[in-house]
């Protein structure tokens, strides 16, 4: 029954295998796709697009045509094209996104033109129909994987469509994600299923709107066209429909583009499949620092060391800021993988990503991250890391030791300038930089730490406390704010054990008579982890709610009063205090998000989609586009609840679930929902 209860709740996306076939002993295979139908006479609405598509022009393309999985040496892109889908049909798009390709808003019109429009947006960026001037194809990169080498991987479920020029030059690439087999595609076959594209859909949405750099996502399209998943590996494998979504990017080059030439790698055995192909290198940075980094083409032209070195430390500023906001969300992408880092600093491949909810610098969003790798807290340096295999992989073009000197001297200042500014926004500190910020910042995560406050939640409240010495006030505000701690009956969850005391017992003793065996079933950290939890779930069994209550309110009174402290600095800064409180507060509400896209928003409105209905989705779509919502009045947290209530922000779709605010806390079944 447990099972079966996570199951209908799973998040996860299925990966993809090793590499395999040649060129040469492919051609079954490839005759066994069906054709694509034939274009018709035009699109409508979708016929403005024009195309550009540079990157074919620039970058070595496949001279091998047949589509199917196999190396690829010695290219940038395959051709291939997208897999037709049986009676394609539009989830939801994304009117902003679209408008970057320059396809306007269409007229209010009547239901049969509007399902006309859907049936043709389905048709075309479902790659039903292929788009006048667009060349499908599929991008060629390797990639650490979970810090290993993992060889040549590749767009394996992604097909390039092209450049869209818009009418003010812009240049984006569109893709569409989910749209069947290309040579990359290793074991798969491809495809993506409806519940991962909604949260890659809605979170590339979500991430644009909270002002974080990002991909776009213009389109979500399912069908009826069906793969088989098994969805927790367990042998119980079940039907999904096809689904696919458009994609949209400046580029979507990645560190791991530049690791196709790597040597066999001394750990792994692995190398790249264009390995001593520095002519194809030069030609990618010739194409990447001209097209998307253009200013410093001009100011380096003809000298490529420093060139490619200013290029090298505008990718290490950008990744840095981007992780930066990433932490100040609460953000977990959940496999940063060199292949999933963006050459022009956006975030990228939303897979088993996810909003922390109770505050856990530990935190793991993705299931099959066992040794918490990509954990919350270790973003920044992981994203460091990854910087460090780009270095390596511009070798010779840059040496090493330039750009290490770069990579150490850029990325921590400019990750805590970055982040220390955001967290001065989020909390009202708008006048002052103090030298002890920093501390009061740390102080507060510690404080939501040991209170299992809501990371979104918590941020946005404190914008209502009043800079009042009345005791009463600071007692009323800290009796509403508790409320946005983790209650008894969450954190028991929280702090389950997950291992059977038998195997325990049995790593415990590993870890003495031998630590050889244990690495290969588990780590010392992961038992040290379990421990932890053991211990702490034994507390709370004693302690009942009244405790648990007073505790918090001790924790965040002794916070409130350095943070009360550090405000009346502001005070004594400005003439007007009224005047700075409104624009406190004014700041403060436009950098702490009410509306993020957690698991369990995202899987309510996964759940109605797949039972044909989409209306979740695009509600969901509409109220991520404006994630701040400001309000006139903060004084009051009552009202900003009934305003809640009353707007209708039903986040759960099943009747037999409690119905509750888009911004409120997860409920508790939230706690089983599972991403991998």
């Amino acid at each position: 029954m447990a099972a079966a209860l996570r199951s209908s709740r799973y998040l996860g996306l299925l990966q993809r295998g090793p590499a395999s076939r040649s060129c040469s002993g492919a051609a079954m295979a490839a005759a066994a796709e069906p054709p694509l139908p034939s274009a018709p006479a035009g699109p409508g609405w979708l016929g403005s697009l024009r195309f550009d598509n540079r990157a074919l022009r620039a970058l070595p393309l496949d001279p091998c045509g047949e589509n199917v999985p196999r190396p690829v040496p010695d290219a940038c892109f395959s051709r291939t094209r997208p897999s037709p889908v049986a009676n394609p049909r539009l989830v939801a798009m994304s009117l902003p996104a679209l408008a970057l390709l320059g396809l306007e808003p269409p007229p209010l019109r009547a239901p049969r033109e509007e399902e006309q429009l859907e049936a043709e947006v389905a048709l075309y960026f479902s790659g039903n129909r292929p788009l006048p001037g667009a060349e499908p194809a599929a991008h060629c990169y390797c990639g650490h994987q979970f810090g290993s080498f993992a060889g040549q991987l590749g767009d394996g479920a992604a097909v390039y469509l092209g450049e869209v020029l818009n009418p003010s030059g812009e240049r984006w690439e569109i893709q569409l994600k989910g749209a069947g087999l290309t040579p990359f595609s290793r074991q798969a076959d491809g495809r993506k299923v409806l519940r991962s594209s909604i949260r890659e859909f809605l979170c590339s949405e979500a991430m644009f709107h909270l002002g974080i750099p990002t991909t776009r996502a213009g389109t979500c399209v399912t069908s009826d066209s069906e793969v088989i998943r098994d969805i927790f590996y367990d042998g119980n494998p079940k039907k999904e429909r096809c689904t696919i979504v458009l994609r949209i990017a400046p580029t979507f080059i990645r560190f791991g583009s530049f690791e196709i030439f790597k040597p066999v790698d001394e750990y792994t055995g692995r190398k790249g499949p264009s390995v001593n192909r520095n002519d194809i290198r030069i030609q990618m940075l010739n194409y990447v620092i001209g097209t998307f980094y253009p200013e410093i083409q001009e100011a380096h032209s003809g000298n490529s060391v420093p060139r490619n070195a200013a290029f090298f430390r505008e990718v290490t500023r950008r990744t840095a800021r981007m992780v930066a906001e990433w932490q100040c969300v609460g953000f977990c992408h959940g496999v940063l993988n060199t292949d999933n880092m963006s050459i022009v600093g956006l975030t990228i491949d939303y897979g088993p990503f996810g909003f922390m909810d109770r505050y856990d610098p530990e935190h793991i969003c993705n299931g099959s991250d066992n040794s918490g790798r990509y954990a919350y807290n270790k973003q920044p340096e992981i994203c460091k890391w990854n910087l460090g295999k780009l270095a390596e992989a511009l070798v010779p073009e840059l040496p090493l030791e330039i750009s290490e000197l770069i990579l150490e001297e850029e990325y921590d200042v400019e990750f805590e300038k970055h982040y220390l500014q955001k967290m001065r926004k989020k909390l009202g500190l708008i006048q002052l930089e103090l030298e002890d910020d920093d501390k009061l910042v740390s102080e507060l995560l510690e404080t939501m730490r040991l209170t299992g406050g809501d990371f979104t939640n918590t941020f946005r409240f404190l914008s209502l406390f009043l800079v009042d010495p009345d005791p009463l006030k600071l007692e009323d505000f800290l009796e509403k704010f508790a409320k946005q701690c983790a209650s008894l009956e969450e954190l028991k969850v929280a702090f389950r054990p997950q291992m059977d005391p038998r195997q325990l017992s049995m790593m415990l003793m590993l870890a003495q008579s031998n630590p050889q065996l244990l690495a290969l079933i588990g780590t010392k950290a992961n038992i040290n982890k379990e421990l932890d939890r053991i211990e702490q779930f034994s507390k709370l069994q004693q302690l009942t709610a009244a405790d648990l209550l007073s505790r918090n309110k001790g924790h965040w009174k002794e916070w409130l009063q350095k943070y009360r402290a550090r405000l009346e600095k502001e005070i004594g800064s400005v003439s007007d205090a009224e005047v700075w409180n409104a624009e406190r507060v004014k700041i403060m509400n436009s950098n702490n998000p009410k509306y993020i896209l957690r698991n369990y928003i995202a899987q309510n409105a996964i759940e109605a989609a797949e039972n044909g209905d989409f209306t979740e989705v695009r509600k969901v779509l509409k109220l991520l586009e404006k994630p701040y919502e400001l309000k006139e009045s903060f004084d009051v947290q009552e009202e900003l609840e009934e305003e809640e209530a009353v707007a209708g922000a039903a986040a759960c779709s099943s009747v037999s679930r409690i119905r509750l605010p888009y911004s409120s806390k997860p409920p508790l079944w939230a706690s089983e929902l599972c991403v991998t």
